[in-house]
Protein backbone atom coordinates (compact mmCIF):
# COMPACT_ATOMS: atom_id res chain seq x y z
CA UNK A 1 0.00 0.00 0.00
CA UNK A 2 0.82 3.30 -0.61
CA UNK A 3 1.77 6.67 1.71
CA UNK A 4 -0.79 8.52 -0.04
CA UNK A 5 -3.16 4.64 0.10
CA UNK A 6 -2.45 5.27 4.28
CA UNK A 7 -2.72 8.91 4.82
CA UNK A 8 -5.98 8.07 3.09
CA UNK A 9 -7.01 5.81 5.55
CA UNK A 10 -5.93 7.62 8.49
CA UNK A 11 -8.71 9.16 10.39
CA UNK A 12 -9.38 12.76 9.69
CA UNK A 13 -9.88 14.63 12.89
CA UNK A 14 -10.62 17.86 13.02
CA UNK A 15 -9.05 20.02 16.24
CA UNK A 16 -10.78 23.27 17.67
CA UNK A 17 -8.81 23.87 20.93
CA UNK A 18 -7.25 27.81 21.18
CA UNK A 19 -3.35 28.14 22.04
CA UNK A 20 -3.45 31.58 23.88
CA UNK A 21 -3.52 29.48 27.27
CA UNK A 22 -1.78 27.37 29.35
CA UNK A 23 -4.67 25.05 29.93
CA UNK A 24 -5.30 25.28 25.59
CA UNK A 25 -1.69 24.05 25.08
CA UNK A 26 -1.86 21.07 27.78
CA UNK A 27 -4.74 19.86 25.90
CA UNK A 28 -2.99 19.73 22.39
CA UNK A 29 -0.39 17.96 24.19
CA UNK A 30 -2.03 15.47 25.32
CA UNK A 31 -4.05 14.97 22.31
CA UNK A 32 -0.36 14.81 20.61
CA UNK A 33 0.87 12.42 22.93
CA UNK A 34 -2.32 9.85 21.96
CA UNK A 35 -2.03 10.51 18.93
CA UNK A 36 1.84 9.79 18.42
CA UNK A 37 0.57 6.50 20.47
CA UNK A 38 -2.48 5.14 18.83
CA UNK A 39 -4.26 7.63 17.33
CA UNK A 40 -2.09 8.34 13.65
CA UNK A 41 -4.91 10.46 12.73
CA UNK A 42 -4.67 12.94 9.99
CA UNK A 43 -5.26 16.19 11.88
CA UNK A 44 -6.46 19.57 11.18
CA UNK A 45 -5.86 22.47 12.93
CA UNK A 46 -4.86 26.39 12.89
CA UNK A 47 -4.22 28.50 16.13
CA UNK A 48 -7.13 29.91 17.56
CA UNK A 49 -8.52 32.08 20.45
CA UNK A 50 -11.22 30.71 22.89
CA UNK A 51 -13.50 33.03 21.11
CA UNK A 52 -12.65 32.78 17.66
CA UNK A 53 -15.79 32.14 14.86
CA UNK A 54 -15.64 28.51 13.08
CA UNK A 55 -12.18 28.88 10.70
CA UNK A 56 -12.89 28.68 7.03
CA UNK A 57 -11.92 25.36 6.20
CA UNK A 58 -14.36 23.77 8.79
CA UNK A 59 -17.13 25.11 6.33
CA UNK A 60 -15.96 22.37 3.51
CA UNK A 61 -14.18 19.68 5.56
CA UNK A 62 -15.42 16.12 5.68
CA UNK A 63 -13.75 13.75 7.72
CA UNK A 64 -14.80 11.11 10.74
CA UNK A 65 -14.38 13.49 14.10
CA UNK A 66 -13.64 16.54 16.14
CA UNK A 67 -11.94 17.79 19.09
CA UNK A 68 -13.43 21.13 20.02
CA UNK A 69 -14.01 23.99 22.86
CA UNK A 70 -17.53 24.68 22.26
CA UNK A 71 -17.94 28.27 23.19
CA UNK A 72 -20.51 29.40 20.98
CA UNK A 73 -24.32 28.63 19.91
CA UNK A 74 -23.17 29.28 16.02
CA UNK A 75 -19.94 26.52 16.66
CA UNK A 76 -21.93 24.36 18.80
CA UNK A 77 -24.86 23.89 15.74
CA UNK A 78 -22.51 23.87 12.86
CA UNK A 79 -20.35 20.90 14.21
CA UNK A 80 -23.91 18.73 15.23
CA UNK A 81 -24.90 19.29 11.57
CA UNK A 82 -21.64 17.89 10.51
CA UNK A 83 -22.60 14.49 11.78
CA UNK A 84 -19.50 13.11 12.75
CA UNK A 85 -18.14 11.92 16.57
CA UNK A 86 -17.42 14.80 18.84
CA UNK A 87 -15.80 15.46 21.94
CA UNK A 88 -16.49 18.63 23.57
CA UNK A 89 -13.90 20.54 26.16
CA UNK A 90 -15.40 23.14 27.58
CA UNK A 91 -18.08 23.49 29.86
CA UNK A 92 -19.44 26.78 29.54
CA UNK A 93 -22.77 26.13 27.75
CA UNK A 94 -25.11 23.17 29.00
CA UNK A 95 -26.96 20.63 27.33
CA UNK A 96 -24.70 20.11 24.58
CA UNK A 97 -25.18 16.69 22.38
CA UNK A 98 -21.84 15.96 22.71
CA UNK A 99 -19.80 14.23 25.45
CA UNK A 100 -17.29 15.65 27.87
CA UNK A 101 -14.63 15.45 29.29
CA UNK A 102 -12.70 18.29 31.70
CA UNK A 103 -11.40 19.06 35.03
CA UNK A 104 -12.84 18.14 38.18
CA UNK A 105 -14.07 21.65 39.69
CA UNK A 106 -14.29 20.05 43.05
CA UNK A 107 -11.53 18.34 43.25
CA UNK A 108 -9.97 21.65 42.39
CA UNK A 109 -11.76 23.29 45.31
CA UNK A 110 -10.65 20.74 47.43
CA UNK A 111 -6.69 20.81 47.08
CA UNK A 112 -7.00 24.37 47.00
CA UNK A 113 -9.06 24.38 50.33
CA UNK A 114 -6.95 21.73 51.78
CA UNK A 115 -3.54 24.02 50.80
CA UNK A 116 -4.82 27.35 52.79
CA UNK A 117 -6.34 25.14 55.73
CA UNK A 118 -2.99 22.86 55.90
CA UNK A 119 -1.19 26.87 56.52
CA UNK A 120 -3.77 27.61 59.18
CA UNK A 121 -5.78 30.22 57.38
CA UNK A 122 -9.25 30.99 59.81
CA UNK A 123 -10.35 33.77 56.87
CA UNK A 124 -10.98 32.78 53.62
CA UNK A 125 -12.29 33.81 50.28
CA UNK A 126 -13.07 33.11 46.86
CA UNK A 127 -12.32 35.84 43.35
CA UNK A 128 -14.63 34.75 40.51
CA UNK A 129 -16.21 36.08 37.50
CA UNK A 130 -19.53 37.16 37.51
CA UNK A 131 -22.12 33.99 38.59
CA UNK A 132 -23.32 32.61 35.01
CA UNK A 133 -20.27 33.61 32.76
CA UNK A 134 -18.85 30.19 33.46
CA UNK A 135 -20.75 27.71 35.73
CA UNK A 136 -17.42 25.59 36.41
CA UNK A 137 -16.02 28.36 37.92
CA UNK A 138 -18.58 29.36 40.07
CA UNK A 139 -18.59 25.00 41.04
CA UNK A 140 -15.16 25.75 42.14
CA UNK A 141 -16.25 29.00 44.15
CA UNK A 142 -18.88 27.17 45.94
CA UNK A 143 -17.47 24.22 46.97
CA UNK A 144 -14.28 25.84 48.12
CA UNK A 145 -16.59 27.59 50.36
CA UNK A 146 -18.10 25.04 51.50
CA UNK A 147 -15.41 22.95 52.76
CA UNK A 148 -13.82 25.84 54.68
CA UNK A 149 -16.71 26.81 56.45
CA UNK A 150 -16.35 24.41 59.43
CA UNK A 151 -12.57 25.65 60.06
CA UNK A 152 -13.54 29.75 59.00
CA UNK A 153 -14.27 32.86 60.89
CA UNK A 154 -14.75 34.50 58.22
CA UNK A 155 -16.10 33.75 54.40
CA UNK A 156 -16.31 36.47 51.79
CA UNK A 157 -16.70 36.39 47.98
CA UNK A 158 -15.78 39.11 45.13
CA UNK A 159 -17.09 38.84 41.67
CA UNK A 160 -14.92 40.49 38.64
CA UNK A 161 -16.79 42.00 35.87
CA UNK A 162 -13.94 41.48 33.28
CA UNK A 163 -16.59 42.28 30.67
CA UNK A 164 -15.87 45.87 29.80
CA UNK A 165 -13.22 48.12 28.54
CA UNK A 166 -9.39 48.91 30.03
CA UNK A 167 -11.14 51.79 31.84
CA UNK A 168 -13.62 49.68 33.35
CA UNK A 169 -11.14 47.72 34.02
CA UNK A 170 -8.78 49.97 35.97
CA UNK A 171 -12.33 50.58 38.51
CA UNK A 172 -12.61 46.90 38.84
CA UNK A 173 -9.29 46.82 39.86
CA UNK A 174 -10.26 49.72 42.19
CA UNK A 175 -12.72 48.00 43.68
CA UNK A 176 -10.95 44.56 44.03
CA UNK A 177 -8.31 46.00 45.99
CA UNK A 178 -11.25 48.01 48.26
CA UNK A 179 -12.55 44.92 49.25
CA UNK A 180 -9.62 43.42 49.80
CA UNK A 181 -8.33 46.19 52.32
CA UNK A 182 -11.69 45.11 54.44
CA UNK A 183 -10.81 42.02 54.73
CA UNK A 184 -10.11 40.21 57.92
CA UNK A 185 -6.09 39.29 57.79
CA UNK A 186 -4.89 37.28 57.54
CA UNK A 187 -6.75 35.92 54.73
CA UNK A 188 -6.22 32.79 52.18
CA UNK A 189 -7.57 33.16 49.12
CA UNK A 190 -8.79 30.74 46.37
CA UNK A 191 -8.61 32.75 43.05
CA UNK A 192 -10.97 31.06 40.00
CA UNK A 193 -7.81 30.96 37.75
CA UNK A 194 -4.67 32.25 37.10
CA UNK A 195 -5.83 35.55 35.62
CA UNK A 196 -8.18 36.14 38.77
CA UNK A 197 -4.64 35.51 41.08
CA UNK A 198 -2.86 37.72 38.71
CA UNK A 199 -5.60 40.50 39.33
CA UNK A 200 -5.79 39.83 43.38
CA UNK A 201 -1.97 40.08 43.56
CA UNK A 202 -2.28 43.61 41.53
CA UNK A 203 -5.11 44.65 43.95
CA UNK A 204 -2.72 43.63 47.12
CA UNK A 205 -0.14 45.84 46.12
CA UNK A 206 -2.60 48.57 45.35
CA UNK A 207 -4.28 48.37 49.30
CA UNK A 208 -0.53 47.93 49.89
CA UNK A 209 -1.92 44.40 51.58
CA UNK A 210 1.47 42.01 52.50
CA UNK A 211 1.38 38.81 50.42
CA UNK A 212 1.60 36.09 51.56
CA UNK A 213 1.90 37.33 55.26
CA UNK A 214 -1.15 39.18 55.47
CA UNK A 215 -2.87 37.73 52.40
CA UNK A 216 -1.98 34.55 50.53
CA UNK A 217 -3.25 33.80 46.84
CA UNK A 218 -3.68 30.49 45.30
CA UNK A 219 -4.56 30.40 41.56
CA UNK A 220 -5.82 27.46 38.87
CA UNK A 221 -4.16 26.73 35.80
CA UNK A 222 -0.40 26.92 36.48
CA UNK A 223 0.40 29.05 33.28
CA UNK A 224 3.87 29.50 34.51
CA UNK A 225 4.58 32.52 32.35
CA UNK A 226 1.56 34.33 34.27
CA UNK A 227 2.44 33.07 37.50
CA UNK A 228 6.08 34.33 36.92
CA UNK A 229 4.23 37.42 36.10
CA UNK A 230 2.80 37.49 39.18
CA UNK A 231 4.55 40.04 42.34
CA UNK A 232 5.31 37.99 44.11
CA UNK A 233 4.92 34.53 42.07
CA UNK A 234 1.65 32.74 42.38
CA UNK A 235 0.90 29.50 43.71
CA UNK A 236 -1.41 27.42 41.35
CA UNK A 237 -3.05 24.30 40.74
CA UNK A 238 -2.13 21.93 38.01
CA UNK A 239 -5.31 20.98 36.27
CA UNK A 240 -3.73 18.09 33.94
CA UNK A 241 -4.99 19.58 31.41
CA UNK A 242 -2.21 17.15 29.19
CA UNK A 243 -4.12 13.67 30.78
CA UNK A 244 -7.39 15.83 29.69
CA UNK A 245 -6.61 15.91 26.32
CA UNK A 246 -5.68 12.34 26.10
CA UNK A 247 -8.49 11.19 27.30
CA UNK A 248 -10.37 13.08 25.02
CA UNK A 249 -8.65 12.11 22.10
CA UNK A 250 -8.92 8.26 23.73
CA UNK A 251 -13.04 8.69 23.69
CA UNK A 252 -13.02 10.15 20.43
CA UNK A 253 -10.92 7.47 19.11
CA UNK A 254 -13.49 5.07 20.20
CA UNK A 255 -16.15 6.74 18.61
CA UNK A 256 -15.04 6.97 15.65
CA UNK A 257 -13.74 3.10 15.53
CA UNK A 258 -16.72 1.73 17.35
CA UNK A 259 -19.15 4.38 17.18
CA UNK A 260 -20.12 3.14 20.75
CA UNK A 261 -22.04 5.47 22.82
CA UNK A 262 -19.92 7.51 25.50
CA UNK A 263 -20.14 8.69 29.19
CA UNK A 264 -21.34 12.10 29.04
CA UNK A 265 -19.18 13.23 31.57
CA UNK A 266 -15.66 12.24 32.11
CA UNK A 267 -14.09 14.44 34.89
CA UNK A 268 -10.48 14.09 35.59
CA UNK A 269 -8.68 15.30 38.60
CA UNK A 270 -6.38 17.98 38.88
CA UNK A 271 -2.38 16.80 39.30
CA UNK A 272 -1.14 18.96 42.46
CA UNK A 273 -0.96 22.56 44.06
CA UNK A 274 2.42 23.95 42.53
CA UNK A 275 3.45 26.58 45.55
CA UNK A 276 4.94 29.06 44.47
CA UNK A 277 5.81 32.37 47.24
CA UNK A 278 2.34 33.85 47.36
CA UNK A 279 1.37 30.90 49.54
CA UNK A 280 4.48 30.86 51.50
CA UNK A 281 4.05 31.49 54.83
CA UNK A 282 2.05 29.81 57.97
CA UNK A 283 -0.84 32.33 59.40
CA UNK A 284 -0.64 32.82 62.89
CA UNK A 285 0.46 35.05 66.04
CA UNK A 286 2.73 32.54 67.70
CA UNK A 287 6.39 33.11 66.27
CA UNK A 288 7.20 30.07 67.70
CA UNK A 289 4.58 28.10 65.98
CA UNK A 290 5.49 30.29 63.07
CA UNK A 291 9.38 29.44 63.39
CA UNK A 292 8.60 25.55 63.94
CA UNK A 293 5.85 24.67 60.68
CA UNK A 294 8.57 26.67 58.45
CA UNK A 295 11.48 24.43 59.30
CA UNK A 296 9.35 21.61 59.69
CA UNK A 297 8.21 22.66 55.40
CA UNK A 298 11.84 23.39 54.99
CA UNK A 299 13.46 20.09 55.95
CA UNK A 300 10.85 17.86 56.81
CA UNK A 301 12.23 15.66 53.98
CA UNK A 302 15.58 14.90 55.56
CA UNK A 303 14.93 12.68 58.74
CA UNK A 304 14.08 15.14 61.29
CA UNK A 305 12.34 14.90 64.58
CA UNK A 306 10.78 16.41 67.42
CA UNK A 307 14.03 17.08 69.02
CA UNK A 308 15.68 18.80 65.89
CA UNK A 309 12.42 21.37 65.60
CA UNK A 310 12.72 22.24 69.23
CA UNK A 311 16.78 22.83 68.63
CA UNK A 312 15.55 24.90 66.29
CA UNK A 313 13.31 27.05 68.00
CA UNK A 314 15.32 27.38 70.92
CA UNK A 315 12.42 26.00 73.52
CA UNK A 316 12.08 22.79 75.01
CA UNK A 317 10.29 19.69 73.42
CA UNK A 318 7.12 20.13 75.34
CA UNK A 319 6.85 23.68 75.09
CA UNK A 320 7.06 23.51 71.03
CA UNK A 321 5.29 20.36 70.92
CA UNK A 322 1.86 22.09 73.04
CA UNK A 323 2.06 25.23 71.04
CA UNK A 324 2.17 23.55 68.01
CA UNK A 325 -0.65 21.05 68.50
CA UNK A 326 -3.08 24.16 69.88
CA UNK A 327 -2.48 26.34 66.28
CA UNK A 328 -2.58 23.22 64.00
CA UNK A 329 -4.79 20.04 65.99
CA UNK A 330 -2.02 17.86 65.43
CA UNK A 331 1.49 16.97 66.46
CA UNK A 332 4.63 17.75 65.12
CA UNK A 333 5.24 14.27 64.16
CA UNK A 334 2.13 13.95 62.11
CA UNK A 335 2.79 17.47 60.81
CA UNK A 336 6.00 16.01 58.95
CA UNK A 337 4.40 13.22 57.89
CA UNK A 338 1.93 15.15 56.30
CA UNK A 339 4.70 17.71 54.54
CA UNK A 340 6.66 14.22 53.64
CA UNK A 341 3.38 13.12 52.02
CA UNK A 342 2.89 16.11 50.38
CA UNK A 343 6.06 15.98 48.29
CA UNK A 344 5.32 12.93 47.75
CA UNK A 345 2.41 13.49 46.09
CA UNK A 346 4.79 16.58 44.04
CA UNK A 347 6.98 13.62 43.34
CA UNK A 348 4.94 11.07 42.18
CA UNK A 349 3.98 13.50 39.17
CA UNK A 350 7.62 13.05 37.78
CA UNK A 351 7.62 9.82 35.65
CA UNK A 352 11.22 9.95 35.63
CA UNK A 353 11.51 9.05 39.22
CA UNK A 354 10.73 5.29 40.52
CA UNK A 355 8.40 4.87 43.35
CA UNK A 356 11.81 3.86 45.75
CA UNK A 357 13.37 6.94 44.34
CA UNK A 358 10.51 8.85 45.32
CA UNK A 359 10.23 7.24 48.75
CA UNK A 360 14.05 8.07 49.39
CA UNK A 361 13.61 11.90 48.15
CA UNK A 362 10.63 12.27 50.79
CA UNK A 363 12.11 11.17 53.39
CA UNK A 364 10.56 7.61 54.29
CA UNK A 365 12.82 4.81 55.42
CA UNK A 366 11.29 2.62 52.44
CA UNK A 367 9.06 1.91 49.57
CA UNK A 368 7.05 -0.41 51.89
CA UNK A 369 6.85 2.24 54.50
CA UNK A 370 5.92 5.04 51.83
CA UNK A 371 3.25 2.77 50.35
CA UNK A 372 1.70 1.81 54.28
CA UNK A 373 1.41 5.70 54.97
CA UNK A 374 0.12 6.71 51.83
CA UNK A 375 -2.24 4.58 51.63
CA UNK A 376 -3.66 5.42 54.86
CA UNK A 377 -3.93 9.22 54.61
CA UNK A 378 -4.00 9.19 50.51
CA UNK A 379 -6.50 6.56 50.14
CA UNK A 380 -4.92 5.21 47.35
CA UNK A 381 -1.36 3.77 46.64
CA UNK A 382 1.40 5.66 45.08
CA UNK A 383 1.12 3.26 42.04
CA UNK A 384 -2.38 4.05 41.97
CA UNK A 385 -2.09 7.70 42.60
CA UNK A 386 0.30 7.71 39.62
CA UNK A 387 -2.38 5.88 37.41
CA UNK A 388 -4.98 8.02 37.84
CA UNK A 389 -3.15 10.55 36.92
CA UNK A 390 -2.03 9.42 33.52
CA UNK A 391 1.51 8.72 34.80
Amino acid sequence: MSNDSKRDASPHVAILIETTGAYGQGLLRGVARYNRERGAWSTFYQPRGIHDSLPPWLKKWRGDGILARVETQEVADFIKKLRVAVVNLRATMPGLPFPYVGIDHRQVAKLGAEHLVDRNFKNFAFVGRKRGVHPGLDLRGDHFLELVKKPSSFLGRFEVDDSGSNADWEREQDRLAKWVRGLPKPVGILAANDEKGLQVLDACRRCRAEVPDEVSVIGVDNDAAMCDLAIPALTSIDPNAEQIGYTAAALLDELITHGKEPEAVTLIPPRCVVVRRSTDTTAGDDPDVNQALRFIRDEACHAISLADVSRHVGVSRTVIQEKVKRVIGHTIYEEIERVRLSRTAELLLMPQLSIKQVAMKAGFSSTQYLTRVFKRRMGETPAKYRASRGI
